[in-house]
């Protein structure tokens, strides 16, 4: 098993709360980190209808014959559990009595409001880093991880087909998951528009044309984007507007969690493929982005990340907020160093001094002079600030 750099995070909570609540998006590990770090807690999936028949019918028998320390699966199935773990935990006072996992944050957030509030900790669990791969010794280069992505699944089974698996992933998504969410009436345009979405990653969201594109309307479109979001297969990232100037642009820009997903859906079938297509740029900076993500919620910070562009199209790729600070980074997909990838740090570090030294991110050599800094994608987890 490759090690999960938020086990950590896991340790702490495990101490301060009696439940430990694991999400995240479906095939990103939450189960076996649970099963691998909670070993001797007895295991329940809830997808099992005979189980969750039992669960939904008599909570009490249920809870009775699965007494804690318990590891209950795909929680959401069944939100009524919770009130009654709820007074299991205020009766028995002891750390660590259940781990819940679930992929559907939105039921989650609201049975947790209800029923678990100050009772549980939380853990988002995104698929494999780039550091927990280097971590065990996989092979990094970015091509290869942008076409096969970071599901532990394709690490565990390196004989496993990613254009298969990614296709069942996203099949098994709009069919299952996203059926429990909303009542789904139009699921053709539902799939052109993640596809439409993985062919803008990177880019500052603009459903209005993308409802102009599809046939639907702004408002279902935002309402798919809410659920698509909710469900960890999207990350939109805010723009940054504190202090540095009046005309900024407000929109979001979106990324795929998954990178190898997003690769998937614009038809990328090899690693060779990569570097021919001409969204290189943005599927690179997607998965550095996302590995900023991975980073601030491993360590158990909020991600406090940015970007920053004005209206002339001034941008910085990426900011992070932390210790009344900002930290830019330029994102570069090329393999080759250039000066030119610092202009814009070096003129943005005028503007305000709570903004550190500059970082460019880039495919290239690991070790570069100069400054600002240059550092190699693979030590994207080392340069984010985690305090």
């Amino acid at each position: 098993m490759i090690q999960r750099f938020i086990e950590g995070q896991l340790q702490r909570l495990a101490a301060q709360f009696p439940i430990i609540t694991i999400t995240g998006p479906r095939q990103s590990g939450k189960t076996t980190l649970a099963q691998h770090y909670f070993q001797g807690y007895d295991y329940v999936n809830l997808e099992d209808p005979e189980i969750r028949a039992y669960a939904t019918e008599d909570p009490k028998g249920f809870l009775a014959d699965h007494p804690s320390p318990l590891i209950i699966d795909e929680v959401q199935r069944v939100p009524a559990l919770l009130s009654y773990i709820q007074v299991i935990v205020d009766r028995d006072r002891k750390f660590g009595q259940y781990v819940l996992t679930g992929s559907h944050q939105p039921k989650l957030k609201v049975e947790i409001s209800q029923s678990l509030a100050g009772r549980t900790g939380i853990l988002q669990l995104l698929p494999l880093s780039i550091a927990e791969l280097a971590n065990c010794g996989c092979p990094l280069d970015r091509d290869t991880l942008l076409h096969r992505g970071f599901l532990p699944k394709l690490y565990a089974l390196p004989e496993a087909d990613a254009e298969l698996e990614y296709s069942n992933y996203f099949a098994t998504y709009v069919e299952r998951d996203v059926r429990q969410l909303i009542n789904l009436q139009h699921q053709h345009e539902f799939e052109v528009f993640v596809r439409l979405l993985a062919g803008r990653v990177g880019q500052l969201l603009n459903l209005n044309s993308l409802s102009d594109d599809i046939g639907v309307s702004a408002k279902t479109l935002k309402e798919w984007l809410n659920i698509l979001e909710a469900s960890y297969i999207v990350f939109r990232l805010p723009p940054y507007f504190e202090n540095f100037g009046k005309r900024l642009v407000k929109t979001p820009k979106l990324y795929f969690t998954e990178p190898g997903l997003a690769a998937w859906l614009i038809g990328i079938k090899s690693a060779d493929m990569v570097k021919r297509d001409p969204l290189i740029g943005n599927l690179f900076e997607n998965m550095v982005i996302i590995e900023a993500l991975k980073a601030r919620l491993n360590a158990g910070n909020t991600p406090d990340m940015y970007f920053f562009r004005d209206q002339r199209g001034f941008e910085i790729d990426m900011l992070i907020a932390a210790e009344r600070k900002i930290y830019p980074y330029e994102i570069k997909s090329a393999r080759t160093w250039s000066s030119d990838f610092a202009n814009h740090l070096k003129s943005f570090a005028e503007r305000d001094a709570k903004i550190e030294k500059g970082t460019v991110i880039y495919a290239g050599d690991l070790k570069r002079s100069g400054n600002p800094a240059a550092v190699n994608f693979v030590n994207t987890a080392e340069i984010i600030p985690i305090k």
